[in-house]
């Protein structure tokens, strides 16, 4: 099952109110001043790089970077772009952090685009994971029809190597429709050499920004009315047309109603600051100063907040500070609007300004700073603006009070799948907050668990064990319910059938755990063959919690899983689509089931020979559904991708997947999918007749065979089941039908017990084939018989055609012989035409990939792609070209798949036969 709605349940509900982790007000541009000078020119040259790769704007504070920004960003929207915007602050330089912001940037344009992403960083906060979210991302806004340009402003505030990693991908694989704007002060570390050697990126710098004397005349003439020629000329010499310093110098001569302006230069932020404290901020009310003063200390601030702020006692407060504030914004004293989600108007001070007003700010006594802190956690918090209370508490020296933030809201967090958001909120805290709340270490945990951290969260259960004696029921029963969501995971039915009493002992009126009750006894028992227990738990979750919300959703994934796996195909795939329809579309809560639901239902297509339909459901979701999902989906996903590729004739596609899955397994320490995956390595080998390395796989198999001997039922009894079977393929690959029949007659008992009746149906075929070989026709008839009559009973097509390539003739001697009654001669009749149409739609894949490769162009391919393709053309597999490039072997698989579609060819050695004939892989391979 997805984690997401096993876990999040586990939290007492937080009071109903609207949580806002990113503030929206990040998200949108400040609001269009009136005052702004049309910078037509400046304009212009944006709108001829408007698909451009990146446009960088660097330039000093108060140099007109986000107002040149906020005009260009109107000047798109008119032409039908769509506009993503970002304003970053110094709280940003976290990966996980700028990660979520940026997605929830490009969330306001397209919620999809981001979904997966978003439960990717989730999971993980690692390299490899910033780098598969960034590669999500862009492959969905790939397939987006419309122009994105994604604006991030303020760039100066992040440090973080890895940040400008992240930058650095997202430059490298942005799609022709999604083009990058950034502004900053300093130059950034990012590589544009590339991409200025192709003419993808436009730079403007403070030559470019600065007022021409034109300009400054225009801008000076429409603030203050009138102006002598001579006066313009002068403040255009003292600020060589620097923006910030122009304004002012307006804001100083607005003030003094006509008397003489200080004839000193105003350049740079220096000069700004020491005119501005003895100009303008020394001739301003003291509650004017008084209020600038204490409103810096927030990023953003509206009349509500700034009440606050200032401890204003009466209702009306509000209301007067709204006209407070238009007033210092009409007064263009260097605060400004930005927009936001709410009803709330929101400004924010001119960066120049607040840094003057947070060195004022510093010289107020400690206990002065930190009640300020202190009443803007109080109204963030009060006002669902999760992620600032949370700062501002902290800084107000309340810990107490942020952990108790947290606390109340990690539910509503887990619940809406923002993992990266409660991971953030929990990095905030100190650790003696989180060591000494319960809720705050069991969140903590479900976070190792959603990461796949085993390490981590054994040691996190068994400190929270400790404590057992000392919790209330209600805390005992997370930790149990933390346990058995390892077990799940660990694919370890023995475990979680010691705790099963445990477990069935929480009350069903336990709200919040009952559905993640259920789940879990629900899956030991599908693997213990009781699948109409399991399927009765199941139906009492969806009652209780709804058919449509998370847990009703997982609890019907569950159920068509049941169905699967005894082999009532029909069943299984009616659930699995509706579960997978009413998930999508719903945030990132609901990816984990839809991808469980995606992985689950691609077994029902590839049993069904719909192999084409089957990748395409796979492919976009295979690396969230690794992630997010249970060992089950992934397995059969992996699976269904490896035999699908495989008889499309796409083999080494078909291995890569193999690989992965194998990898997976080892890492987790699953056997059940490690045999899962030897037994298919092992039938691939033998059917190319690559003995030697099929004896190497099974000599693995014998392993796992060993170990899991004698099991009795659950997760444990179907790895010897596998395993078994492939001791069974390999006496039949060397013409030992006797040992063949001696692990198959007690097998098919075995199976038929259990209840697989898909399994059942192809280990009959398979001793049938076995029987053959020992020359027992007539037993050998009556086991293919079996075989096709549950079959047609379960709907079966791949189930008994990739047990043998000597199916077909098998079946056509039956026919022959007309021994089989009109239905199941039918049938037989409709798997021999499956085995025809696979054959036929991989000769046409074929001579498609080969027509397309007769178009390819010499310059077919980019830089990067044509490295690959030079490895490739080394015989270095995907983890060695991931190591020496430096990026990992998903990044190396994703270029794989471009060069693939870009040529026309399905395999490895196609690309770089093709390539080669183009004259753009040399015959030597390249030094290193």
């Amino acid at each position: 099952m997805s984690m997401d709605d096993l876990s999040h349940s586990d939290f007492a509900a937080a009071p109903e109110r609207r949580i806002e982790p990113v503030a929206s007000t990040k998200l949108l541009p400040p609001r269009p001043s009136r005052r702004l000078v049309p910078r037509d020119a400046l304009q212009a040259r944006l709108l001829e790089a408007r698909r451009q790769r990146c446009v960088v704007i660097q330039g000093p504070a108060g140099s007109g970077k986000t107002s040149t920004l906020v005009a260009w960003r109107q000047a798109l929207l008119a032409l039908d772009f769509d506009v993503a915007w970002l304003s970053i602050s110094a709280e940003d330089c976290e990966p996980t952090r700028f990660f979520d912001c940026l997605l929830a940037s490009i969330g306001e344009i397209d919620p999809e685009a981001v979904r997966e992403a978003a439960l990717l960083m989730g999971r993980d906060s690692d390299e490899s994971a910033l780098e598969h979210a960034v590669i999500t991302v862009v492959q969905a806004i790939s397939s987006r029809p419309r122009e994105l340009v994604l604006m991030l402003d303020d760039l100066q505030h992040l440090e973080d190597a890895r940040i400008f990693q992240a930058l650095q991908w997202l430059l490298d694989y942005a799609p022709p429709k999604l083009h990058l704007a950034f502004a900053s002060r300093n130059a950034l570390p990012l590589s544009f050499a590339r991409l200025r050697s192709q003419g993808l990126v436009s730079e403007f710098d403070l030559r470019d920004l600065r007022f021409t004397a034109e300009e400054t005349e225009r801008f000076l003439r429409e603030q203050l009315g009138s102006i002598d020629k001579r006066d313009v000329q002068v403040l255009h010499e003292l600020t060589d047309g620097w923006v910030a310093g122009l304004q002012l110098f307006v804001v100083d001569m607005q003030a003094k109603q006509g008397a003489a302006y200080a004839r000193v230069q105003v350049r740079d932020a220096q000069a700004f600051a020491s005119y501005f404290e003895s100009e303008v901020l020394a001739h301003l009310a003291q509650e004017e100063l008084a209020l600038l003063t204490r409103l810096a200390v927030c990023n953003r601030f509206c009349a509500s907040l700034c009440a606050a702020l200032l401890a204003l006692p009466d209702v009306g407060a509000g209301a007067g500070m709204a006209l407070r504030l238009a007033r210092l914004d009409s007064e263009n004293l260097f605060i400004s609007q930005v927009s936001g989600h709410d009803r709330e108007t929101w400004y924010r001070v001119h960066p120049l300004l607040r840094e003057i007003l947070l060195a004022r700010l510093e010289r107020l006594p400690d206990d002065e700073r930190r009640a300020l802190h202190g009443a803007a956690w109080r109204w963030f918090e009060a006002h669902g603006h999760i992620d600032e209370a949370v700062r501002h508490a902290v800084l107000a020296g309340d810990a107490h009070a942020a952990a108790d933030i947290v606390q109340a809201c990690a539910s509503d967090l887990m619940g809406r799948g923002e993992l990266t958001s409660l991971g953030g909120l929990m990095r905030r805290l100190p650790a003696a907050q989180v060591q000494a709340r319960f809720d705050l270490r069991l969140a903590a945990a479900y976070l190792c668990l959603y990461a796949r951290d085993i390490d981590a969260l054994e040691n996190g259960i068994a400190q929270l064990e400790m404590e057992f004696d000392t919790l209330d029921a209600s805390q005992r029963q997370g930790i149990t319910l933390l346990r058995g969501g390892l077990a799940l995971q660990r694919d370890d039915t023995e475990t979680l059938l010691a705790i099963a009493p445990q477990l069935a002992a929480i009350p069903d009126d336990a709200q919040a755990i009952f559905a993640g009750r259920n789940h879990l006894l629900a899956w030991m028992y599908m693997y213990r063959d009781a699948y109409g227990e399991a399927r009765a738990l199941l139906q009492e979750a969806e009652q209780q919690h709804g058919a449509a919300t998370g847990r009703g959703l997982i609890a019907r994934c569950l159920v068509g899983m049941s169905h699967a796996l005894e082999g009532h195909m029909t069943e299984a795939e009616h659930m699995f689509r509706e579960v997978l329809q009413e998930a999508q579309g719903h945030g990132a809560a609901r990816i984990g089931v839809a991808g469980m639901a995606a992985g689950l239902q691609s077994d029902v297509l590839y049993e069904w020979n719909e192999l084409e339909a089957a990748c395409r459901l796979l492919e976009p979701r295979i690396e969230v559904l690794e992630r997010a999902s249970i060992p089950d989906a992934v397995l059969r996903a992996f699976i269904v991708l490896a035999c699908a590729h495989w008889l499309a004739g796409r083999r080494l596609e078909a291995i890569d997947h193999l690989d992965h899955l194998e990898d997976y397994a080892v890492r987790t320490g699953l056997d059940r999918l490690l045999a899962h995956a030897l037994g298919l390595r092992m039938r691939l080998y033998l059917r190319q007749g690559e003995t030697a390395q099929a004896d190497l796989v099974f000599e693995r198999i014998k392993v796992l065979n060993t170990r899991h001997a004698g099991a009795g039922k659950g997760t444990s009894a179907e790895t010897w089941r596998i395993t078994e079977r492939a001791r069974a393929d390999m006496c039949l690959h060397w013409n030992d039908f006797d040992g063949a029949v001696d692990f198959l007659r007690p097998l098919v008992e075995y199976t038929a017990s259990a209840g697989r009746l898909r399994m059942l149906a192809a280990l009959r075929l398979q001793l049938a084939i076995a029987e053959e070989g020992r020359g027992h026709h007539r037993s050998a008839r009556d086991q293919v018989v079996e075989a096709l009559r549950l079959g047609h009973r379960l709907g079966l097509v791949r189930s008994l055609l990739d047990v043998s390539a000597s199916v077909p003739s098998l079946l056509d001697a039956l026919l022959a012989d007309s021994v089989l009654d009109p239905v199941l001669a039918f049938y037989a009749q409709r798997l021999l035409d499956a085995a025809t149409t696979t054959r036929r739609a991989r000769a046409v894949i074929g001579v498609a990939a080969s027509a397309a490769a007769e178009g390819a162009a010499v310059d077919l391919l980019n830089e990067r792609e044509r490295e690959v393709l030079d490895l490739v053309a080394q015989a270095m597999p995907n983890k060695k070209i991931a190591r020496v490039l430096g990026v990992t072997p998903h990044t190396v698989k994703w270029h794989l798949r471009k060069i693939y579609n870009k040529l026309g060819v399905a395999e490895r050695d196609e690309a770089v036969a093709r390539m080669r004939d183009l004259l753009l892989v040399r015959e030597t391979p390249r030094s290193r």
